[in-house]
C-alpha cells in the first residue's frame, strides 16, 4: 500500500508541476503575458490587448500542446524500443522511422528541381508533413516486414539501424544537387519546430497520437513479462510476435506523426526514460508508460521556455536545446552505472 501511495502522491505533484509550466510556457516569450490574461483569453473574456488575445490562441496555446504531445510520445517511444530490446540505449528512432520521415521531406524540397511543379508547395508546413508520413510509412512497412521474417529481436534493431543509413544516403544524394535555397531549408526544418502548427494541423497531429496511445492499453502486461526475457515470457503465454508488432506500430506511429509535424527532436525519448526511473524506482509499466509521458510532456515544456529566450525576438531551435541537456544526461547516466549494457 506505501509505494501505491507514493506514486499517487507523485502523479498528483507532476500534474500539478505539468499545469503550472504549461501556463509559464504560454506567459513567455518576446512578449510577457500576466497568468490572468491568458485565463481571459482561454474563457474568451476581455482582454488588455488585442494583440495578446491573438498571440494566446493562435501561437502559444497550440505550441504549448504541442510541446506535451512531442514530449510524451517520444518519451512513451523511446521507453517501449528499451523494453523490447533491452537496450537502455535504445531509443525512438533506432527503427529509422525518423530517417524515413526525412527521407519524404527531403524528396519534397531538396528533390523538387527533379520534379516540375512542386517547389512552391514545398514550402508548406501541412505539405512537408505529409511527405514526412509518407516516407515514415514506407520504412514503417519495410521493418514490419523484416520483424516477420526474422525471429531474433536484435536483429531488428540492426535492420532499423540500415535503413538509416540507406535513407541518410539518399537524402545526401538529394542534397549534392540542390540548391543553397533549398538546403537552408531542409536544414531548418530538421532543427525541429513546436510553433509551426496551426488549430487544424494540430487537430490531425492529436488524433493519429491518440491512435499511439490507444495501442498501449494491449501491451502494459505483455512488455512486463519481456523485462525477464523473451523465453520467460513465452513461459507466461505471451504472445512474442504480435506483442513485438504492437510495439513496433505503436512506435512508429507516435515518432512518425511527432517527426512529421514537428521535425527530428533528439535525446527526449533516450533520457527521459532513465530519469523516470531514478524518480519512480519501478518497471512496472502500468506505472512507467503514464510517468514517462508526463516527465516528457514537462520536460519539453521547459526546452520549449529555454529555446524561447523570454523577452527577446530570437528563438533558439528546440533540438538544440534537447541535445544540450539530453547528452549531459545520458552520459551521467552512463557513468552512474558504471557501464554499458
Amino acid at each position: 500500500m506505501t509505494p501505491q501511495k507514493s506514486y499517487k502522491t507523485t502523479f498528483f505533484i507532476l500534474l500539478i508541476l505539468l499545469v503550472f509550466i504549461w501556463f509559464l510556457n504560454i506567459s513567455l516569450g518576446s512578449v510577457s503575458i500576466p497568468f490572468k490574461e491568458i485565463f481571459a483569453a482561454i474563457l474568451n473574456e476581455e482582454v488588455s490587448k488585442n494583440a495578446w488575445k491573438s498571440i494566446i490562441i493562435d501561437y502559444r496555446i497550440p505550441k504549448a500542446i504541442t510541446a506535451i504531445l512531442v514530449g510524451s510520445g517520444l518519451s512513451i517511444s523511446g521507453l517501449l524500443m528499451q523494453t523490447l530490446f533491452r537496450n537502455p540505449l535504445a531509443g525512438p528512432f533506432v527503427l529509422g522511422i525518423s530517417s524515413g520521415a526525412s527521407l519524404g521531406v527531403a524528396i519534397l524540397i531538396l528533390g523538387s528541381t527533379l520534379i516540375g511543379g512542386i517547389s512552391a508547395f514545398a514550402f508548406s508546413s501541412f505539405s512537408m508533413a505529409i511527405a514526412a508520413s509518407l516516407g515514415a510509412f514506407l520504412v514503417l512497412s519495410a521493418v514490419l516486414i523484416a520483424a516477420n521474417s526474422v525471429r531474433n529481436t536484435m536483429s531488428i534493431l540492426i535492420i532499423g539501424l540500415m535503413f538509416g543509413s540507406i535513407t541518410s544516403a539518399i537524402i545526401s544524394v538529394l542534397a549534392y544537387f540542390s540548391s543553397a535555397e533549398q538546403l537552408q531549408q531542409f536544414i531548418f526544418w530538421g532543427f525541429g519546430s513546436l510553433g509551426n502548427l496551426s488549430w487544424n494541423e494540430l487537430a490531425i497531429f492529436g488524433f493519429i497520437f491518440s491512435i499511439g496511445i490507444i495501442f498501449l492499453v494491449f501491451i502494459i502486461k505483455p512488455l512486463n513479462s519481456m523485462l525477464l526475457g523473451e523465453n520467460y515470457a513465452k513461459s507466461l503465454g505471451v504472445n512474442i510476435k504480435k506483442t513485438r508488432n504492437i510495439v513496433l506500430i505503436t512506435t512508429s506511429i507516435l515518432t512518425g506523426v511527432i517527426t512529421a509535424f514537428s521535425g527530428p527532436i533528439a535525446f527526449v525519448g533516450l533520457a527521459v526514460p532513465h530519469l523516470t526511473k531514478i524518480v519512480f524506482n519501478t518497471s512496472n509499466h502500468k506505472i512507467l508508460i503514464p510517468a514517462v509521458g508526463l516527465v516528457g510532456a514537462i520536460l519539453m515544456l521547459i526546452a520549449d521556455m529555454i529555446a524561447q529566450l523570454p523577452t527577446s525576438e530570437f528563438t533558439l531551435p528546440i533540438n538544440a536545446i534537447t541535445s544540450l541537456f539530453g547528452a549531459p544526461i545520458v552520459i551521467w547516466l552512463l557513468i552512474r552505472k558504471n557501464k554499458i549494457y
